[in-house]
């Protein structure tokens, strides 16, 4: 079985985005386009990863095929509820929403 030791990273700058990584490389290697987007990291979590480790919102061999391809992988925030966006929107006079 295949083992990856993880460090996880949450975005300061978009909230529920998290960065996974391998451990030895750490962010140094990351593309500066995804590390521009991702805004500054705070490290969260080390984990060591496996196809049948259970994770929050992604499959973990998902993931590890993701790191050993492109070096990373980004988890980014669940969609929003659409019945829950009228709480957050204007309407004007002609009922058009937001």
């Amino acid at each position: 079985m295949t083992k990856i030791l993880c460090d996880v990273y949450k975005s300061l700058k978009k909230d529920e985005a998290y960065l996974y990584v391998e451990q030895k490389k750490g962010l140094k290697e990351l593309p500066d386009e995804l590390l521009e987007v991702f805004g500054p990291a705070e490290k969260t979590l080390t984990i060591i990863l496996t196809e049948d480790k259970k994770l929050a919102r992604a499959e973990a061999a998902k993931v590890m095929s993701e790191i050993e391809d492109k070096g990373y992988y980004l988890q980014m925030p669940p969609p929003k509820e659409t019945y829950m966006l009228d709480l957050f929107c204007k309407k004007d006079k002609s009922d058009h929403e937001c």
